[in-house]
C-alpha cells in the first residue's frame, strides 16, 4: 500500500511539472521566430536599419536569453534543453558580433553566407528543439 501511495504521489508530481513546462516551450519558440522576423527585415530591406530596428533586432533577441534564463529543463530532457540554450548562445553571439555588423556595413554577401550557413543550423536546431521539450 506504501509503495502504490509513493507511485501516485510520484505520478502526480511528474504530471503537474510536466504541465509547468507546457506551453512555456511553445512561446519560446514564438519568441526566437519573433527574433528572426525582425532580423530578417532588417537584411531585406536598407530602409529598416536604423536605430529603430536594430535596437529591436537587439531587443528580441535578449528577450529570448532572458526567457531561457528563468527556464529549467522538463524531466529527462536535460541535455536537450542544454542543446538548444547552447546553440541560441552561439546563435545570439554571431548574430550581435558578425552578421548585424556585415549587414550595417552593406557586406550583404559576407552576411548572407553566414546566415545561411551556420546560424540557419543553430536557428534549425533551436527551433526543433523548442518543439521537442514543450512535448
Amino acid at each position: 500500500m506504501k509503495n502504490l501511495i509513493s507511485i501516485v504521489i510520484v505520478s502526480a508530481f511528474l504530471f503537474v511539472s510536466s504541465l509547468a513546462n507546457a506551453g512555456q516551450f511553445g512561446d519560446l519558440h514564438a519568441k526566437v521566430v519573433e527574433a528572426r522576423d525582425a532580423l530578417i527585415t532588417m537584411v531585406k530591406n536598407t530602409d529598416k536599419r536604423g536605430p529603430d530596428q536594430q535596437k529591436l533586432v537587439k531587443d528580441s533577441a535578449d528577450a529570448v536569453s532572458a526567457m531561457i534564463a528563468t527556464m529549467s529543463a522538463p524531466a529527462g530532457k536535460e541535455a536537450q534543453f542544454k542543446e538548444m540554450s547552447d546553440n541560441w548562445a552561439a546563435f545570439k553571439k554571431t548574430r550581435e558580433e558578425e552578421l548585424v555588423p556585415l549587414i550595417l556595413a552593406g557586406k550583404q554577401a559576407e552576411g548572407k553566407k553566414i546566415a545561411m550557413g551556420v546560424q540557419k543550423e543553430r536557428l534549425t536546431k533551436v527551433l526543433t528543439l523548442t518543439k521537442e521539450l514543450d512535448l
